[in-house]
């Protein structure tokens, strides 16, 4: 009876926490892409009914749910449609600051730029794709830096 009674609270259990895990780690709708900087640009908030994108560290996210922020003629627009790591790190919407480098950049400044984007970008905002300078090098070829397994949301199989 005992013995009965622990195998139907195991069943129970076992159901409840798989429905639990099922609903906290659900799978993307959408295969993640890459982007150009030319097709990042046709997601700056000029066309209407477009998604908002804008890249932190090669990685592109839809910011489209917080256009109050990003949105044509609001206050971070400059920041959209392009990969803007430098801008996120130093906190500037200068216009050269709109670039994904981050060479000379302080260690106040990449630690910032990692908060922002750990704490902000990836929890509020779907990943949609990296950027290609991310992946590939100037040359169009395999960037041999770039793991997979390290970036969000990057599956090989479903990549490649």
């Amino acid at each position: 009876m005992a013995t009965t009674r622990m195998c139907v609270l195991f069943v129970v259990l076992s159901t409840t926490l798989s429905e639990d895990f099922k609903l906290k780690y659900k799978a993307a709708n959408k295969p993640v892409r890459l982007f150009t900087e030319e097709e990042l640009k046709r997601h700056d908030g000029r066309e209407e009914g477009q998604p908002l994108y804008m890249a932190v560290k090669g990685v592109v996210f839809d910011v489209t749910k917080g256009k109050e922020f990003y949105g044509k003629d609001a206050p971070y627009n400059a920041l959209v449609g392009k990969d803007s790591t430098r801008a996120v790190a130093k906190m500037s919407l200068d216009p050269a600051d709109l670039t994904s480098d981050v060479t000379g950049l302080t260690e106040e400044q990449l630690e910032s730029l990692e908060s922002v984007f750990e704490g902000t970008y990836k929890t509020k905002y779907p990943i949609v794709g990296y950027t290609a300078s991310r992946i590939l090098t100037a040359d169009g070829s395999p960037d041999r830096d770039f793991k997979p397994e390290d970036q969000p949301h990057f599956q090989i199989k479903d990549e490649f």
